[in-house]
């Protein structure tokens, strides 16, 4: 009905144009408005075809069809995991630490008397023995009052050796009623006197001796020397200068610090005498064992920890003297406990539980952590021979299926 006033500006463009269509004629009739004929109302009704053709024509009725179900979701496919069995077995029970290594003995070797050093008889960093000459010291002075000293004693032997002639004529004379009691007794008195003044020569010749042998400095005891700063002429004071340092290296001691808890196993582990220590070197350069030797009496208040040491052989010197180890010590033995490895424990905020393969299906099983060893853990809860999910547990839901794989990533084929 909108495009019937523009028929004619249509037409009329187009002749303008020079335009001639086929069927113009056609064209025109169309356009052009056809008379109006006597008495027709000028609202004809429309005709027969528009009005069947807006006549909507009545359907058939269509079967009802039934009601679709809702889909169902397929199961989840199995998740691969690989698995370890739980197992019963002994565990020991040990303390990690860092320690240190001292020596049983260092001594720092010095004169007793002041003197000067005539000769030098070891080198710097020679192992030596117990009572080994050192260094010799200048001792004439020591020499010569010995000589006195054991020469005045000879002249109170010979006084000695008359007063009792003298007491002994004295005795004959008394008998003979030609002297007095009292002579007798002076003569004794004299040789008592006598002997008392040898006695003490003695004593002087003896401390004479002392200070001549600490012309020789001896070994205290068996060990390495350290640096030898003195030489031959060189000057010493008594208890001042330090002649060289000597350490005991075989055995030797390993110390470290416990944390307090452990105080009660500390104890009966020392007490039994069956406490292994392990002392393992830097870059694995070698391992020890010894025993634990002493446990301190008094925990240090400042970080709630006792000083432990343990003795050690070291007949091939591979502990050396303030060097750091790593220390383990055996506390106790956890005997037929269920040992699983630390890796299948989960920590959830119901606690430990671990996941549990039981013909083909998971499911969640809570566990005890009783000790831990290492890489290992005692644990309560499962069995000996159960089957525990160690990778690929961050898709498993208690119940679903699961499909064992090799460590190399294959499934493990059934068994046939």
């Amino acid at each position: 009905m909108m495009l019937k006033p523009l028929r004619p500006k249509l037409f009329g463009l187009l002749m303008l144009a020079g335009v001639v269509l086929p069927g113009c004629d056609k064209i025109q009739s169309l356009v052009s408005p056809a008379p109006k004929s006597e008495g027709a109302s000028s609202s004809s009704a429309p005709p027969t075809a528009s009005a069947s053709a807006a006549t909507p024509t009545a359907q058939p009725a269509q079967p009802a069809q039934p009601a679709q179900s809702a889909p169902t979701t397929p199961p989840a496919p199995p998740v691969s995991v690989t698995t370890v069995l739980a197992q019963k077995r002994s565990l020991p029970i040990s303390l990690q630490a860092t320690g240190t290594v001292v020596p049983m003995a260092s001594v720092e070797v010095r004169p007793q008397v002041s003197s000067v050093i005539t000769k030098v008889h070891v080198a710097e960093g020679q192992f030596v023995r117990a009572g080994e000459l050192l260094f010799t010291l200048d001792s004439r002075s020591d020499e010569a009052n010995v000589a006195k000293l054991r020469a005045q004693m000879a002249k109170d032997e010979a006084t000695l050796m008359d007063a009792q002639r003298q007491l002994a004529r004295n005795q004959e004379l008394l008998v003979k009623n030609f002297i007095s009691q009292g002579a007798v007794d002076t003569s004794q008195a004299s040789v008592n006197a006598q002997l008392a003044a040898i006695g003490a020569d003695r004593a002087a010749v003896d401390a004479a001796k002392v200070a001549l042998d600490y012309a020789q400095v001896k070994a205290p005891s068996s060990g390495r020397l350290g640096v030898v700063p003195v030489y031959v002429g060189s000057a010493v004071q008594a208890n001042v200068t330090t002649l060289a340092t000597l350490t005991q290296l075989d055995p030797v001691n390993v110390a470290f610090s416990v944390p307090q808890r452990y105080l009660g196993d500390l104890l009966s582990a020392l007490e039994s005498g069956r406490a292994a220590v392990s002392a393992s070197l830097p870059a694995n350069a070698g391992k020890s064992v010894g025993r634990l030797q002493f446990v301190d009496n008094a925990v240090d208040p400042s970080s709630g920890t006792i000083k432990v040491k343990a003795r050690f052989d070291n007949r091939d010197r591979k502990l050396w003297p303030g060097a750091f180890v790593q220390t383990s010590l055996t506390l106790r033995t956890l005997d037929d406990a269920i040992v699983v490895p630390q890796a299948v424990i989960v920590e959830s905020v119901r606690g430990s539980i671990v996941y549990v393969v039981e013909d083909g299906k998971v499911a969640l099983r809570p566990v005890k952590v009783v000790a831990v060893e290492g890489e290992d853990a005692a644990v309560t809860g499962v069995k000996a021979g159960e089957k525990l999910v160690l990778d690929g547990r961050q898709n498993l839901r208690p119940g679903g299926a699961v499909v064992e794989r090799t460590p190399g990533g294959a499934p493990k084929k059934a068994a046939p």
